[in-house]
């Protein structure tokens, strides 16, 4: 589906995709946005917009690294959601386009916000620089909630982790892999970032004024606390999983101090009933009248005085 919106004199109108061809050359602000694309949209936009057929790939293929690439009449910015849904932007002259695919596994990302964001924007600001600071400011600004829920989602397995209730080890373990996995692929998409909004901040891109620029520093710096959390965020999820393996491997010296200990115990009174069991005839002891009863006290008192040890040493 093809959104046009163009931007004139203050004043905001929306147009059809069979438009844009009499709009491309239009010297005001126009905006394209493309939700999930179909081949027809793609072959429209390249031949409407004279798109570089490397970019039109990287936008077929998904899954591409951050990235801003400079070609002769426009620019190819390829950023993530906080969804990791792949937001591609064509930077023109006078034109912007936006290309995402939602995964049907994840809450599609939406340019609602950027779009009623910039529709409040004075007139002399709807250029072409500010509409990108808009939409990279709002992509950014939603790594916060994602940060928030893997730190609340981390304090709640802590929380697992140290309760005394008997949990499933197998479902901790998974569960910190599969926040270790999403914080992984969440590092992926921010840190290149990084580099793309220092390039704009260069002014890589011919479209982007310096009152842009200005903005476009703002954005960085989120970026920049986006990744600091971020690894704060990696940096408790290792501190969890070890705590995690140090908890389990205590248990299991717990068991094994138990199960040692209650071998110790019964070893005593397997010793005399070996020894007193064993067939011999010339055996102390052998035909005495009480003989029975004291091997039974004796196991007894090897019994209770090797509880009473081991207790002592807190291995029961």
């Amino acid at each position: 589906m093809i959104a046009v919106h163009h931007y004139e004199n203050g004043q905001v109108r929306e147009f059809e995709a069979d438009d844009i061809s009499k709009l491309v050359d239009d010297p005001h602000l126009l905006w394209v946005d493309v939700a999930h694309p179909s081949e027809n949209d793609l072959q429209c936009l390249q031949q409407e917009f004279s798109l570089h057929p490397l970019a039109m790939e990287d936008v077929r293929e998904h899954h591409q690294r951050p990235k801003l690439e400079n070609y002769p009449t426009h620019a190819f910015i390829v950023v993530y959601s906080s969804a990791l849904q792949e937001v591609d932007i064509f930077v023109g002259p006078s034109w912007v386009i936006t290309v995402r695919e939602s995964d049907p596994d994840e809450t599609p990302w939406s340019l609602e916000n950027a779009r009623l964001r910039f529709d409040r924007t004075h007139p002399e600001q709807c250029d072409v620089g500010y509409l990108v600071y808009v939409l990279l400011d709002e992509i950014v600004d939603g790594y916060f909630d994602e940060t928030d829920r893997a730190e609340e989602r981390l304090e709640e397995l802590e929380d697992l982790i140290f309760s005394e209730q008997q949990q499933n080890e197998t479902e901790v373990q998974q569960t910190l892999f599969d926040v270790r996995r999403r914080l992984l692929k969440f590092r992926r998409a921010i840190v290149p970032l990084r580099e793309v909004v220092a390039a704009l901040l260069r002014k890589e891109v011919d479209w982007i004024d310096d009152h842009d620029v200005v903005l476009l520093q703002d954005v960085y710096d989120h970026v920049l606390r986006a990744i600091d959390l971020l690894d704060s965020g990696r940096e408790l999820m290792g501190n969890a999983v070890d705590a995690h393996l140090a908890i389990i491997s205590n248990r299991m010296n717990s068991v094994m101090k138990k199960m040692t200990s209650w071998g110790a115990i019964l070893l005593g009174s397997t010793l005399v009933a070996g020894i007193y069991g064993m067939n011999f005839k010339n055996m102390p002891e052998l035909h005495w009248r009480y003989g029975y009863g004291m091997a039974i006290g004796t196991m007894l008192l090897i019994t209770m005085v090797g509880y009473w040890y081991f207790k002592r040493k807190d291995w029961l």
